[in-house]
């Protein structure tokens, strides 16, 4: 069982790899391959896509790897691979992003990323830091996180999902602020689990363990 960590030049994958590297020799799941070749990603078992940055960015630097979008949308679609999405490569799934510009995303959760709004004036933006996630409906990749628990932030924008199911976790940052979504195959987390200590590590590791 292979897991392919795409790299298509948005952002430091070093520790994301490090993380899932470990996790992985703990459950047994197989090599972590940080990879920018579409051939790679669409043979992978699994597949993880980080971003940091402007949505647009992210959206134009994974296009500009030839064939490599189409790759993790027929592996992930097509033969239902398990897929996480990481910061901006979570946003990515959504149906539209309003960063700068509108850019349509993959789509597969219906849903917008616009500016975190906080209520109270003395939150600042970007959202950064810890902050407590609430789980809002149970997933087995969350298995062994519960509401309370601590996850890394860092973004000005966030998703607003169409189907509440979908938001799997939230937290509360002047408002909701969409921390986890997810279906079927598919799961993404607005924070970075390979910074957020437990919680991330164990999302991880289930992930890596997950037959959905």
């Amino acid at each position: 069982m292979t897991t392919a960590l795409v790299d298509y030049d948005s952002g430091n994958l070093h520790s994301a790899q490090k993380a899932f590297e470990r996790m992985a020799a703990e459950v047994g799941a197989g090599p972590i391959i940080v990879t920018g070749d579409p051939d790679v990603v669409a043979r992978a078992d699994r597949i993880v896509l980080p971003g940091d940055g402007a949505f647009p960015h992210c959206q134009a630097q994974l296009h500009a790897h030839s064939g490599l979008a189409e790759a993790i949308t027929e592996a992930v679609t097509r033969r239902a691979v398990p897929f996480f999405g990481i910061c901006v490569g979570m946003q990515m799934l959504a149906t539209i992003g309003h960063e700068y510009e509108d850019t349509p995303g993959f789509g597969w959760i219906a849903g917008d990323i616009r500016r975190i709004t906080p209520a109270d004036p003395a939150l600042k933006v970007p959202h950064m830091g810890w902050n407590d996630l609430v789980i809002d409906t149970p997933h087995p990749v969350l298995d062994g996180i519960a509401t309370g628990e601590h996850a890394y932030f860092v973004h000005s924008y966030a998703m607003q999902v169409s189907n509440p199911a979908e938001r799997l976790a939230h937290v509360d940052y002047g408002g909701d602020v969409t921390a986890i979504i997810g279906r079927d195959n598919i799961i993404g987390t607005q924070f970075h689990p390979e910074k957020s200590q437990h919680a991330g590590l164990r999302m991880i590791a289930n992930f890596l363990s997950w037959r959905p």
